[in-house]
Parts: C-alpha cells; structure tokens; sequence
C-alpha cells in the first residue's frame, strides 16, 4: 500500500475570476502562496511529530510546482515532476470565463457539460484519455513508492478524476466532493483498491480555502 498526499495547487488570479486554465501555465496569485505556505507549515509539523513524507511530485505547470516548492523547502525534499497530473487540456476553452463558454465556444461547451468520455473538446483532450492519464500516473507513484507515503500536487480537474475513481463514482455522476485549494487529501493505493483516507482537509488554512471547481 501506499499513501496518497494529493495536494490542489494555491489560488490563481483565473481561479478568482473563474478563467478556465486547463494547460495554461498560470501562476499562484498572493493568496495562493500564503496557502501554499500554511499547508508548508502544517506538513512540516506533521513530520516532526513523527509523520515521514518520503517523496514529493508535482504536475509541471507552475501554479503546481510553485506550491509544491514551497511545501519541499519547508521539509527539506526535492520536487519530482509527474507531467501524468497535469490538468486536462480543455482545448478552445481554455482562456475563457466559464459562463461565457456557452457564447464563445458552444459546441465545445456542450461536450464538455456532457461529460462523454468519449468526446474530445475541439484541439483538447477528451475525458476518458484524461481519465486514464491521470489514473494511470498515480498507479505507477504507487507502484515506485511501495510502502511509502508520498505529496502529489495537482489540478481541481484531476482531482476529481481522482476522487471518482477511488470513491467508483462514474464520470457522468454527480460529484459529492469539494476541490479546494492548498486542501490535503488522503488515500491509499494498492493493487487492490484505491481508498480514501480523508479529504478536503483545510484546518491548516484558517478558512482561507475556496472551493471552486473551475479547471
């Protein structure tokens, strides 16, 4: 078994303004990085009460990365890139504000809201090659990190991948968990079965989090 750290990467200034970002490489704004640094403080007096972190992966887009160094510092680990989380790519509808998808880009917001995972947004990915990215990224941290307990940050996207398939809710079902920011969510990972430990811990912030589930 392994154990799971999965981290949603600090607000963005698109996160704000709910911009859909997908592969956009957009950074953490002044509230992402104080979330990235309460969570650093919270993980740090984990593992000096006892708690190891053996390993630390990030997705390579910077508002990941950015948050996930600053958690590494904090704990005295390196940032191992795992391009497997990276976001979906959302294709023409990256770079639009979402209540607007319907007006600029309607074909591709109907695929989207559809959830098909066999669609593919138009110069996008569909959801089930997400899905098998995402899932198959996390079985191999797990297959490398045996016995171990390991921090991935990651995107509210692959997030709820995530959750759906260690909770076997499907794609198309309604989601019944919260993608908050700098939140810690813990799982275990076996060949066996994926299962969720907690999730949507955000103690560590002061209620600074925000749940949004814009990509």
């Amino acid at each position: 078994m392994t154990e799971i750290w999965l981290v949603r990467h600090g607000e963005t200034p698109w996160n704000v303004v709910r911009r859909v970002q997908g592969w956009e490489d957009i950074g953490l704004n002044d509230k992402g990085i104080e979330q990235a640094q309460s969570l650093a403080r919270h993980v740090k007096q984990l593992t000096e009460s006892g708690t190891r972190l053996d390993a630390i992966y990030s997705s390579d887009l910077k508002r990941a990365h950015h948050t996930a160094s600053i958690v590494a510092d904090a704990v005295g680990l390196p940032v191992a890139i795992e391009p497997g989380v990276r976001e979906r790519h959302f294709g023409v509808l990256q770079g639009l504000i979402f209540h607007e998808m319907d007006q600029h880009e309607p074909e591709a917001a109907k695929v989207w809201r559809s959830r098909d995972p066999e669609a593919e947004l138009p110069k996008g990915e569909s959801l089930g090659v997400f899905q098998q990215r995402v899932v198959g990224a996390l079985n191999q941290l797990a297959q490398k990190h045996a016995g171990e307990r390991v921090m991935v940050v990651s995107h509210g996207g692959a997030m709820d991948i995530i959750w759906r398939h260690a909770s076997q809710v499907g794609l198309q079902a309604t989601r019944e968990a919260p993608l908050l920011n700098a939140s810690l969510n813990r799982l275990s990972i076996s060949p066996e079965r994926w299962e969720i430990l907690s999730w949507g811990e955000v103690a560590h912030l002061d209620g600074a989090a925000q749940c949004d589930v814009t990509p």
